[in-house]
This record gives structure tokens, C-alpha cells and sequence, in this order.
């Protein structure tokens, strides 16, 4: 029997997937725990109705990270910490703070969870960032560290 994946159920397939399995596992499992719908002409038409609207949705999601992207790597973002006499800060920068100042300065609001600091950030001066959007969209932004 074929049926159509509601969401994503391990071994077997993801959301909006057609597969074939047996008459039992889809009338006794699938169907009942709405895992998945049987494969008819009208289900199968809202599927591809449904991949038609993802499809353009990710094409737009896709536009705004590239204009973000484009955003952030345009210019070095400020951020200031106190610093002694020799340059050395106290503390350090952490990803919470470029998010933070990526708000300020760029007006765009980034998950402190996607940037990662390619160096350990001690004195003042001006380091690398990576921002992970997912989807292998990854985009490197510089960060000057001045003192307050």
C-alpha cells in the first residue's frame, strides 16, 4: 500500500514522502496515529499542493537570509568592553553581545546560538564571527572590539 508521510517517522521517511509499506503497518499504525494518509488522487493533489506553498515560502526565507548575509558582512559591528591600560579586556566578548550589537547597529535580530567566534576574544581589535542560518547558509562577519 502507498501512503503519504504526514511528518517525518524514523526508518522510514519524511514529511510529504511517498512510500510504500504494508497493508497492516498502514491501516493498524500509520493511518491511525496520523503518521500518514493513504495515497489517493485527492490526497496526493493537496501534497503537491502543499510542496508548491513550502517551495515559495523557502524561496522568500531564502531572499531575506541572503539580504541578512549581505547586511552583516557589509562593515565591521562595534562592540565595548572594558579594557586596561595594555589593550587586554576584562572578560570576554561573548555571542550574547554580537547579537545584541547586530540588533543595535544592523537592526537585525540574530540567535545568540547560531554565532560562533572563530577566536578567543582578549584584547581590543577586530575578529572574525561565523552566523550558521542552517540550510548551509553560514555567514562570516567581522566584529571590532574597542574599549569603553
Amino acid at each position: 500500500m502507498q501512503v503519504i508521510l504526514i511528518q517525518d517517522v524514523d526508518s522510514l521517511g519524511q514529511a510529504s514522502e511517498l512510500v510504500r509499506v504494508k497493508n497492516g503497518y498502514a491501516r493498524n499504525y500509520l493511518i491511525p496515529q496520523k503518521f500518514a494518509v493513504e495515497a489517493n488522487p485527492s490526497n496526493l493533489k493537496q501534497m503537491e499542493e502543499r510542496l508548491k506553498v513550502k517551495a515559495k515560502k523557502e524561496a522568500a526565507m531564502m531572499a531575506q537570509i541572503k539580504q541578512v548575509i549581505n547586511a552583516l558582512q557589509d562593515g565591521a559591528i562595534k562592540i565595548g568592553a572594558k579594557s586596561g591600560t595594555s589593550g587586554k579586556i576584562f572578560g570576554s566578548v561573548t555571542p550574547l553581545q554580537i547579537a545584541r550589537a547586530v540588533k543595535d547597529q544592523k537592526g537585525y535580530e540574530i540567535d545568540r546560538k547560531r554565532i560562533s567566534i572563530v577566536d578567543e576574544v582578549k584584547e581590543l581589535g577586530t575578529y572574525k564571527a561565523s552566523i550558521d542560518f542552517g540550510g548551509g547558509n553560514v555567514a562570516e562577519m567581522e566584529f571590532e572590539v574597542v574599549g569603553e
